[in-house]
């Protein structure tokens, strides 16, 4: 339906909008964070008329081979008579982002949003990126809260409105639930599956129809690979005003802690996610705005009113396969993956405690069922009904899952994973699987080094660090031996060389291991070097490294020589096909010829581990860029041309 069948008197805003959202369309790069946070989605409104918003980033293929990634993120609801409201939804940051985490809210439900408005962070894989405003108007109403884990995209996370004196509206009428999640294919995955549990049992929460004007935020996609995210702090509270710009909360994600800016002005009506919250799903509601401070408590009633209605009075619920009635009202809903464990486990579904909003039983549900035991009266009278081949089978897996809990201590404590931790295993993992690893190793002198950084900071006053100088020595070596400044194009199968050299810098935080990136760092001096890296180290240990900082590199470097360890192998960051492991220096006693005559000398000696991707180095190629590495420790001066 085309826009300008809209009635009056919203055409005019309408084709404001249109246009605000085409021209962010088609001049955003797919990188950037501001104007990466609003996807494409047809709305029928007022009967006749549709909007669409159209949001760079997300419309591009995917690793999944998704041609075109659409999911809802803010939807405009117009009407003839009423004002008009926005429902955000979670957007897709990255081409293959599927959830996020609300790292903080910055504005509040009331709050008033200008255009650039940072309205919350957002928590990718990769990094925490800000979700900004594209319109001016009033944080209504927040539906996922700050610290939401694992939103999905296309979840509404927040409510908007143009006029204050709607926010209450908002509130007072709720808005209606978001579209249920599918069934998905087995081959999706559990994550997946939990993402779409999550978003289910909080669409119900929405009824965007009853609201006044508002805008639903949802967590972004700040990264390629992020489908959830934590909400670390809210910068704004409920009834803060928002200008475009601002910051409303920052999002975690594995790489870092990224800010979430608001693109449009108004108020945050309603923190659906809270401080803290983790693993939100991309696309997961997080907030409401307005755009009139008057709607903000409206949101805040109609969404908290909402809720209490339907767990006075949940619907009951039932599931195939010898899985009876819902009983007590204890589970409203049952999601699809916790009705299949349901069926295949013979449980009763009014046993189990329900953990999702509402009274919806999700499959974290079930499985904490399952592992400690409970609902095993129903599993044997489920057991009773079958053959003697299952019955044996079941009675085993039944007895064995009692016994395991029956073993389990409680002198231990579970330490949840960060998405920085959880990201890491995976990759190191699938590296170590998918990556033929060769290790070359060499001793390099010291000393030669070390007169030269005295050198530099007695009589030039410039400090440098050991592994400073290692850098620039890898990186001239890299320059010298192409053939390892290198990459498997696995879409190819064939080697790509790169065109610059690009250092990735191993950075130990608490939140697990970082790689911010010395970029051309074979052009750069040992000042410049040295400068770069402790302001890309201290943003890795605050999470504040930007997604150009610590996303692509062409060879990384890992330095344990501040501990007692003389030599290790390290794991290959891919998609790169090297990285160097540095190990202590120690005093040993080394052959050396002075004056024509060889003697004994103590020498300072370190050792040089180089792990690479067999598909790309061979021995020859290895070898030659340890020889160029060790000729530059030998002739250090040459560093400094």
């Amino acid at each position: 339906m085309s826009l300008y069948r809209l009635r009056d008197p919203v055409i005019g805003r309408a084709r404001s909008l249109l246009r605000a959202r085409l021209g962010a369309f088609h001049s955003s790069s797919p990188i950037s964070s501001r104007c990466s946070t609003w996807n494409i989605r047809r709305f029928s409104v007022a009967g006749d008329g549709f909007l669409f918003r159209p949001v760079p980033f997300s419309c591009f293929t995917g690793a999944y081979g998704r041609a075109l990634h659409l999911e809802s993120v803010g939807i405009r609801f117009f009407s003839s008579t009423d004002s008009s409201h926005a429902v955000l939804g979670m957007p897709a940051l990255s081409p293959t982002m599927n959830q996020g985490n609300i790292a903080k809210w910055r504005k509040n439900e009331g709050d008033k949003i200008a255009v650039g408005d940072v309205l919350c962070e957002i928590e990718t894989d990769k990094a925490t990126l800000e979700f900004e405003s594209l319109e001016e108007g009033f944080l209504a109403k927040i539906l996922v809260p700050e610290g939401s884990k694992d939103v999905p995209v296309g979840q509404p996370i927040a409510i908007t409105v143009e006029d204050p004196d709607d926010i209450h509206k908002v509130l007072a009428n709720g808005v209606s639930g978001a579209r249920e999640p599918d069934v998905k294919d087995n081959a999706i995955g559990d994550q997946q599956e939990k993402n779409e549990d999550r978003a289910q049992a909080s669409s119900a929460e929405i009824n965007p129809s009853k609201l006044p004007p508002h805008i639903v935020l949802e967590m972004p996609a700040l990264s390629p690979t992020m489908n959830q995210g934590n909400i670390a702090i809210w910068r704004k509270k409920e009834g803060d005003k928002i200008e475009v710009g601002d910051v409303i909360c920052e999002i975690e994600t594995d790489k870092a802690t990224l800010e979430f800016e608001c693109l449009e002005e108004g108020y945050l009506a309603k923190i659906l996610e809270p401080e803290g919250s983790k693993d939100v799903p991309v696309g997961k509601p997080i907030a409401i705005t307005v755009e009139d401070p008057a709607d903000v408590e409206s949101v805040k009633s109609a969404v908290s009113s909402s809720s209490g209605i339907k767990e006075d009075k949940p619907a009951q619920s039932t599931v195939k396969n010898e899985v009876g009635t819902s009983k007590g009202g204890s589970v409203a809903r049952i999601s699809p993956a916790a009705k299949l464990l349901i069926a295949e486990h013979g449980l009763d579904a009014s046993s189990l405690k329900a953990s999702g909003s509402h009274g919806t039983l999700l499959k974290g549900d079930v499985l904490a069922a399952i592992k400690s035991g409970k609902g095993s009266s129903e599993v044997s009278l489920s057991i009773e009904k079958r053959s003697p081949e299952v019955r044996s089978q079941a009675s085993s897996t039944a007895s064995s899952e009692s016994k395991s809990s029956v073993k389990q201590s409680d002198a231990f404590e579970d330490l949840p994973n960060s998405q920085i931790r959880k990201v890491i295993a995976k990759r190191l993992l699938e590296s170590k699987q998918n990556t033929p690893h060769l290790y070359l190793s060499t001793d390099v002198i010291l000393d030669p080094l070390l007169s030269l950084r005295k050198d530099l900071k007695e009589k030039h006053d410039v400090k440098v660090s050991v592994n400073d100088i290692v850098i620039k020595a890898v990186a001239v070596a890299l320059r010298n031996v192409p053939g390892a400044n290198a990459y498997w194009d696995n879409t190819k199968g064939e080697v790509v060389f790169c065109d610059s050299v690009d250092i990735s810098i191993a950075v130990a935080t608490e939140k697990g291991l970082m790689t911010p990136i010395v970029r051309n760092a074979d052009q750069k001096t040992l000042s410049a070097i040295s400068s770069e890296v402790k302001e890309l180290a201290e943003k890795a240990r605050t999470g504040k490294l930007k997604p150009d900082e610590f996303q692509g590199g062409t060879f990384s470097i890992s330095n344990l020589g501040m501990f007692p360890v003389d030599h290790f192998c390290a794991i290959i960051n891919p998609p790169q096909a090297g990285i160097l492991a540095v190990g202590r220096g120690n005093k040993v006693v080394e052959p050396v010829i002075v004056d024509g005559i060889e003697r004994p000398v103590v020498v300072n000696k370190m050792n040089l581990t180089l792990s690479a991707d067999h598909r790309v180095f061979d021995g020859k190629v290895g070898g030659e860029f340890l020889t160029a590495l060790q000729a530059n420790f030998s002739n250090i001066q040459r560093l400094l041309l």
